[in-house]
């Protein structure tokens, strides 16, 4: 069995190396949290429901969506309201 010494050099390279993942991996979210419009894919992940709960929402109006060509988008303030303020069962 061979027996592999790690050095201090060899240690800083991987520190080197997972900050820079890190960083890489934060840049993603920042992405994603700083998306403004989803489409109804994202949407039903986000809040867990199927085609026809969104469908129900937009059409009693408890969530806000512009339609562009074939898809619909929602304000992600808007998937916010609701699930803080709800629908009150109307």
């Amino acid at each position: 069995m061979q027996i592999d010494h790690v050095t201090r050099e060899d240690f800083m390279e991987l520190k080197a190396l997972l900050i820079e993942i890190k960083e890489s991996l934060n840049g993603k979210v920042s992405k994603q949290e700083d998306k403004t419009w989803l489409k109804s894919v994202e949407v039903r992940k986000l809040l867990g429901i199927s085609p026809g709960t969104l469908q129900n929402l937009r059409v009693n109006g408890s969530l806000p969506f512009r339609k562009i060509g074939g898809s619909m988008y929602y304000k992600l303030s808007d998937i916010h309201q609701l699930m803080e303020g709800g629908d009150d069962g109307k």
